[in-house]
């Protein structure tokens, strides 16, 4: 990106992270290929969305009410994933752009909106995400975050496909 004398400006580029290797695949990926290399910085923003809690009815199959302490414990095993997966992101930015300035993000919500809104809010010139590369079937019921985001994100997004091994054959 450059300003118009031509002069090149500092970007936001907002990476989707989860608990999938896919996603550290375009993490990996980006820090690689994305960041500029030169005398001005990109800010780098790692942002995971918690998916909203499932509706749990209040007794189980055997009548038994769930109790608080199960909701709670539930609830702190998503922040703790969360906590997780960010720090394991911000470790591979240190290893692998030392100089890469790193804001992190934790938002509650569906990750297809989350994303959309945080691109929006934040002013981003570019988001990058993981495909988990879903079959027909399953995107049909599960729904695709990354067309999702293609289709309502308002700046560029940069789908990251994991290589297969059989991408690498012998020729």
């Amino acid at each position: 990106m450059a300003d118009e004398v031509g002069v090149p400006r500092d970007r936001k580029i907002l990476v989707a992270v989860d608990e999938s290797e896919e996603s550290m695949h375009a993490l990996s990926w980006c820090l690689e290929n994305v960041l500029f290399c030169g005398n001005y910085k990109d800010t780098l923003i790692l942002l995971y969305a918690i998916p909203p809690r499932a509706v749990y009815p209040t007794l189980d199959n055997t009548g038994h009410v769930f109790s608080s302490d199960f909701l709670a414990m539930m609830l702190k095993y998503n922040k703790d994933a969360a906590d997780f997966v960010v720090q394991k992101a911000k470790r591979m930015c240190k290893e692998q752009a030392r100089d890469v300035k790193v804001e992190t993000r934790i938002e509650h919500g569906d990750p297809r909106d989350v994303i959309c809104e945080m691109a929006e809010k934040l002013h981003v010139d570019v988001v990058v995400m993981g495909s988990h590369g879903y079959g027909l079937i399953k995107r049909a019921f599960l729904g695709s975050v990354s067309n999702h985001c293609v289709h309502n994100v308002k700046c560029p997004v940069l789908v990251v496909k994991r290589p297969r091994p059989d991408d690498y054959r012998s020729k």
